[in-house]
């Protein structure tokens, strides 16, 4: 899958992106310190960033073991009708992360709750739909990763092996 960069970005652009994705709470004038542009110049920058839509949104960042989620987990779901599976995702507040996807299961659902008996119960709701497999997430090793454009020289095609036949 390919996808155009349809705004173009500079160095001034890139580095912001990165401090923005480090610590959205930083002021405008801090921002503007750490990319060497003024003020106004990064305040200018930042809305259109914003208006192009390659700055979507701000947001904390909660540590769930902090409010008591002591367990989160993955959910593969199978084959199951999409109405019903959106209905369940949203009704069930456990549920912090959910896609739709590809190959054997149709979804991959993040879920946070307390204990093992709360596990139970969330992951029972989506095996009345269909199969299911469960996993715990033990130790994240990557969360959050800042993104940037990638490089021109940055993607590669697949290097393809010529055999003689």
């Amino acid at each position: 899958m390919t996808s155009t960069l349809n705004v173009d970005l500079d160095a001034h652009d890139t580095r912001i992106l990165a401090e923005l994705q480090a610590d959205a709470r930083l002021t405008m004038a801090e921002l503007g310190r750490r990319v060497h542009l003024s003020q106004p110049a990064v305040t200018e920058r930042v809305r259109k960033l914003e208006a192009a839509g390659v700055i979507s949104g701000y947001r904390a960042t909660v540590n769930l073991a902090k409010l008591g989620y002591g367990i989160r987990a993955i959910i593969r779901v199978g084959r199951a009708d999409y109405a019903r599976v959106v209905k369940l995702i949203q009704s069930t507040p456990e549920c912090i992360n959910a896609y739709n996807v590809t190959g054997d299961d149709s979804w991959v659902l993040e879920i946070a709750v307390i204990d093992v008996s709360h596990l139970d119960a969330v992951v029972t709701k989506f095996c009345l739909l269909t199969e299911t497999a469960t996993s715990i997430i033990l130790n994240p090793a990557r969360e959050h990763q800042p993104m940037l454009p990638p490089l021109a020289g940055d993607v590669k095609p697949p290097i393809r092996k010529v055999t003689n036949a």
